[in-house]
């Protein structure tokens, strides 16, 4: 009993700061997108065109053409 509630305490510890830290990385990307789009008003899918041409300039590097 004694070890079950130690080992649920640590998979309790891991989960909380496993949450924390996506909590935390998602405010930070938006409070990143919002300051973006007041002011520079680039928008969210203008950021996603551009990283999906960039990918794709990678990935034609890679194959040599």
């Amino acid at each position: 009993m004694i070890a079950t509630l130690i080992v649920a305490w640590i998979i309790f510890i891991i989960l909380w700061k496993l949450l924390k830290a996506t909590v935390s990385s998602a405010l930070t990307i938006a409070a990143i997108l919002i300051l973006l789009n007041i002011s520079f008003g680039i928008t969210p899918q203008d950021i996603l065109h551009y990283i999906m041409q960039f990918t794709q300039t990678i990935s034609q590097f890679q194959n040599g053409k």
